[in-house]
């Protein structure tokens, strides 16, 4: 089978395992969505959804953001990881949206990626579900995944997503990207993972990695 007709038909089973794609990750506008992006690196989405309202309660907007000691920010999403890095960025980028956007976050991966903390991952899923552009952004378990079901050589995340967008359409790509990460949570998961279990390894996966 082809690589293409691998990738219609894994489409097809993600759409009728997951008709509904809710976003992950809890907010209520592009400035909480992004700081809740910037703490999930490398932190379950679990993890920040239970620290987020303890900070959003004292600053969801960067004008209040940056009334808050640096220190106050990374105690309270210290539970998250990488707390003295992510604190020093959300309060960077609060006070560069103001400065620099208004106090909104812009609509353009350029300007995103232009943040502090905020890779192409981060701005990619900025992009897509909080102002619905096309994007795919490829975190480490979506390229895991795309490995195990050949529909990329696995090398880097960049190399991942150009495949995956080629192979996807474009139209298709928001709902993908989060249809991929519930797939691999619930069926596909790094650790302990019985492929013959697997309801896309067991007909498409590289039986040689398992």
């Amino acid at each position: 089978m082809k690589k293409q007709e691998v990738a219609n038909e894994i489409m097809a089973m993600l759409e009728s395992y997951y008709p509904e794609v809710p976003i992950p990750l809890d907010h209520h506008d592009p400035y909480t969505l992004l700081i809740a992006v910037l703490l999930s690196a490398q932190c379950t989405d679990k993890k920040v959804n239970e620290i987020t309202p303890h900070l959003f309660a004292e600053a969801d907007t960067p004008y209040e953001m940056i009334k808050l000691d640096v220190d106050h920010i990374r105690q309270i999403i210290r539970p998250c990881g990488l707390s003295p890095r992510k604190s020093k960025a959300i309060s960077e980028l609060s006070h560069i949206l103001i400065n620099e956007h208004n106090g909104i976050v812009p609509e353009s991966f350029e300007a995103l990626e232009a943040l502090p903390g905020v890779g192409h991952k981060t701005a990619s899923v900025v992009m897509a579900q909080a102002f619905g552009v096309p994007a795919f952004p490829v975190d480490t378990h979506i390229h895991r995944l795309a490995y195990r079901w050949k529909l990329s050589n696995g090398k880097n995340v960049e190399k991942t997503e150009k495949d995956l967008k080629r192979l996807f359409p474009k139209e298709k790509w928001n709902r993908l990207h989060l249809q991929i990460i519930f797939f691999g949570r619930e069926y596909c998961p790094a650790k302990k993972h019985d492929p013959n279990l697997c309801p896309i390894c067991s007909r498409f996966g590289r039986r040689s990695l398992f």
